[in-house]
């Protein structure tokens, strides 16, 4: 059954949103971005999640010891690693810290479809310009083969999340600006797909 994540949340409407739909992650993105949200308005956000919903912190090349510090506070519950994070790096940070990890890998070809020492890994399209959120798709084809969990990002929303998850059958579908209108989480959206996804999981 395919899982789902409404990412890049930032206010407390989203988190209105996501309480009522009840998506299975939602994401709190800690890294320079137009969603990017600083430790205490996380920390006020994530008190008002429903606690069924486990809250996922993305990070970009940043130190360990503020991944450690959020996790220690249970801010996240899971980490998104989205950058030029290594091996040795995930080891050191498995030797701090016991929350699951994602690894993000950024696609163009086959070749850059690789195993991680990670618990999950987490495939969104490649921009020369940005680690993530660009909101558009890649060649799913090339995920053809892979043994393993994995989160699908890049470009998903209402009018494709079907034909995404019967071509490749992911871990979890990953959504951001795919539920969003005019910058702004999009209530209406989020519900609209949380449906759609969850009716796609019983046919």
């Amino acid at each position: 059954m395919t899982k789902i994540k409404i990412c890049g949340l930032t206010r407390f409407e989203d988190i209105n949103a996501v309480n009522s739909a009840k998506p299975d992650y939602i994401g709190f993105v800690f890294a320079e971005s137009k969603r990017q949200v600083d430790i205490e308005t996380a920390k006020r956000l994530k008190s008002a999640l429903n606690q069924e919903i486990k809250a996922v912190g993305v990070f970009v090349n940043q130190p360990i010891e503020e991944i450690i510090s959020l996790a220690n506070a249970r801010i996240i519950d899971i980490i998104q690693l989205h950058g030029d994070e290594d091996e040795e790096y995930i080891s050191n940070l498995r030797e701090e810290v016991s929350l699951p990890i994602i690894k993000a890998m950024r696609i163009r070809q086959k070749s850059d479809v690789k195993k991680t020492k990670s618990d999950f890994a987490l495939f969104d399209t490649y921009d020369k310009n940005q680690y993530g959120g660009s909101g558009v798709s890649f060649n799913w084809e090339l995920l053809q083969g892979y043994e393993g969990d994995f989160f699908l990002a890049g470009g998903l929303q209402s009018d494709n999340i079907e034909e995404a998850i019967k071509t490749v059958k992911p871990f979890c579908v990953d959504i951001s600006s795919g539920v969003e209108t005019n910058g702004i989480k999009d209530q209406r959206k989020i519900l609209e797909i949380v449906e759609k996804v969850r009716r796609i999981n019983y046919e």
